[in-house]
């Protein structure tokens, strides 16, 4: 990571277009945002940490998602929020690229990390008599930790790349952060060529997730189809509708807007950051809210961990 060019530092612009008075408007957004993301993951990850009866596969990966959710908004979001509070908006060369390398990261991790959860819930009602000795807490540990392996080297790669072009000028990102296209768009070189080769190795991380958890849903459903004279089928399929929902916003706007740009750039460029920021931020508040809503176990401790708080306060 050499810089072969004479900038310096990078300067995030966030909504380039939007007028001034306007700004306290997103930058209040953004605070509340990183708020609501903050406690949603934090109390997703202390339940499932202190209690106990959550130490099970589906949970660990749960917490791992809450995690993964946690660190991006923090590396990426207090930045953006000090532009629009202080003017602070600029990041040295390296630091940029140090951003772009977490953000590459921990979007990967939430591909792969929701691809395990179908895993999980393939196995769990596929192969019910031989899920407790195939999906272990261990087993679930060492696929995420291997997971970590593979999106930091995809995402080393897309650095390295990004590094590697020279920038003259000018310097500054039409984005809430460094993200590979909105940086390399800046390089003194025609930046389409690398720009597809990063496209190709983005779009394989989410779609070939997307590919395996598609199938494994369609196996699903055709289980529960054949189950439909059992009393808690529809507690199956209700469970599973909780996966959809994060599936959906993990996968679906991404993948539209990445293959979006591939025929056609999108000339507004608050229009570009508003869609960036709708599918890398709202899936990382929502998908713990939706799990805190919609799984019961979780529900009954944080109406237990309430009332006794509340019968201790009295």
């Amino acid at each position: 990571m050499v810089n072969q060019s004479n900038v310096l530092e990078f300067v995030l612009l966030g909504f380039p277009g939007v007028p001034g008075n306007f700004h306290i408007a997103i930058s209040m957004s953004f605070f509340v945002i990183y708020n609501i993301a903050l406690f949603s993951n934090g109390i997703a990850l202390i339940l499932i940490i202190l209690q106990a009866h959550l130490h099970q596969p589906m949970y660990i990966i749960v917490a791992n998602l809450a995690l993964y959710d946690f660190l991006f908004d923090t590396f990426t979001l207090p930045k953006i929020i000090a532009k629009y509070w202080f003017g602070d908006g600029s990041l040295s060369f390296m630091t940029c690229f140090f951003q772009m390398f977490f953000v590459h990261t921990l979007g990967s991790l939430d591909s792969l990390t929701v691809m395990l959860m179908a895993i999980d819930r393939f196995v769990a009602i596929c192969r019910p008599l031989h899920y407790s000795s195939i999906i272990t807490n261990k087993v679930v540990m060492v696929i995420c930790f291997i997971f970590c392996l593979i999106a930091s080297l995809i995402s080393l790669a897309i650095t390295i790349l990004g590094a590697r072009m020279p920038y003259c000028g000018p310097n500054k990102i039409k984005n809430c952060f460094c993200a590979f296209s909105s940086v390399v768009g800046l390089s003194c070189v025609d930046p389409l060529p690398i720009r597809h080769i990063a496209f190709t190795i983005a779009f394989l991380t989410h779609s070939l997730p997307l590919s395996f958890i598609i199938f494994s849903y369609i196996v699903i459903i055709w289980k529960i189809r054949k189950r439909a004279h059992v009393e808690n089928w529809h507690k199956v399929f209700y469970t599973c509708t909780t996966h959809w929902i994060v599936i959906f916003l993990y996968f679906v706007p991404r993948l539209v807007v990445y293959t979006y740009y591939q025929f056609q750039e999108i000339s507004n460029a608050d229009v570009n950051v508003f869609l960036t920021c709708i599918y890398t931020f709202v899936p990382h508040f929502t998908s713990p809210i939706i799990y805190c809503l919609r799984t019961e176990e979780i529900k009954k401790s944080v109406k237990k961990i309430f009332r006794k708080t509340i019968s201790q306060s009295m």
